[in-house]
């Protein structure tokens, strides 16, 4: 298996072939050139991560051998930025493992991932600046539920409960701007939560890399209850991370560089220009890649504590901001 300091070395590509960008291999090189041929960007396969592929692109049985040779998946994204598909590599044939997830209680695991996940929306709220008294009783209130979520001795229904209660905390501080009305997921009912729905889809497939290379079934949850072709294990473990994503698009939206005119409004929805999908894409992976060394290094502990099955409590934690 992939070893951490093997991770350190790789990256993850995007081509956005709307830019008229091609792939090529030459020997073991992965290269993207652009619409006249030139090279805008070469890596060895050896480091390669992830190719996303923003767009139309003909796959050819060459690209999927490298893909399998080399132990990096093919995320097939449309140009709005939505996964319809990932073809490559994937690590299989991990059966103890399978059969210890498929035999799994997980509910004192999701306490603890849920109980993780407020911590962070707590701590990104402790980034801003000019608290007022309301603003830090919200604050207090998510350590609250921080508490209630590790002592809670209820069923899923109720820890989703006390998640979403701080869910709605966190957003009303996090987005607390007059065009901000709450967070409405992938309906896209404004350009903050189109944006933020982008990173999360980036982040969420980081995160389902991460987990096949350990040959974890992502279908088989211990938080999000299965459902029919939804990947439950890997929203599971996208919890404790998202709050990267809500701190970046808070600063993107400060900075400027996320506004309104950068969407087109169809069918009452929000969608990204495609002519932005790369300058969003790329301040949108900023703290996944700088954070991604500690990312690995929550999975293969997390693989490593799942596997001798040990207690809820000797899981892997991931602290925003340290």
């Amino acid at each position: 298996m992939l070893s951490k300091n093997d991770f350190k070395e790789k990256q993850m590509v995007f081509v956005f072939t709307r830019n008229g960008d091609k792939i090529s291999f030459s020997n073991d090189n992965l290269a993207v050139k652009d619409i006249s041929g030139n090279i805008r960007f070469q890596t060895t396969c050896y480091r390669v991560f992830a190719l996303f592929i923003v767009g139309d692109i003909t796959i050819t049985s060459g690209i999927i051998r490298k893909s399998h040779k080399f132990g990096f998946p093919i995320i097939m994204m449309t140009s709005s930025l939505k996964v319809y598909d990932m073809i490559g590599h994937k690590t299989e044939g991990n059966f103890i493992l399978r059969r210890l997830q498929y035999e799994f209680d997980g509910f004192e695991l999701a306490k603890h991932i849920v109980e993780n996940k407020i911590t962070n929306q707590k701590a990104v709220l402790n980034f801003q600046r000019g608290k007022d008294d309301r603003f830090k009783s919200d604050v207090a209130l998510l350590a609250d539920y921080a508490s209630a979520a590790t002592e809670y001795e209820g069923d899923y229904r109720g820890l989703m409960g006390i998640e979403g209660n701080a869910s709605k905390i966190f957003f009303r501080n996090n987005f607390n701007t007059d065009l901000w009305a709450g967070r409405k997921p992938r309906i896209k009912s404004d350009y903050i939560n189109a944006t933020l729905d982008i990173g999360y889809t980036i982040l969420f497939n980081i995160v389902d890399s991460m987990l096949n290379l350990y040959g974890f079934d992502t279908y088989c949850g211990i938080y999000h209850r299965e459902f029919y072709m939804r990947k439950s294990l890997t929203c599971d473990l996208v919890e404790p991370f998202r709050s990267l994503i809500d701190w970046q698009v808070r600063k993107a939206v400060n900075l400027g560089q996320c506004k309104s005119e950068d969407f087109n409004m169809i069918d009452g929805k929000y969608l990204l220009d495609i002519r932005n999908n790369q300058r969003y894409t790329s301040f949108l992976m900023e703290p996944i890649i700088e954070n991604k060394d500690r990312m690995f290094a929550y999975f293969q502990s997390y693989y490593r504590a799942f596997m001798k099955q040990k207690s809820a409590d000797c899981f892997p934690v991931f602290q925003i901001g340290d």
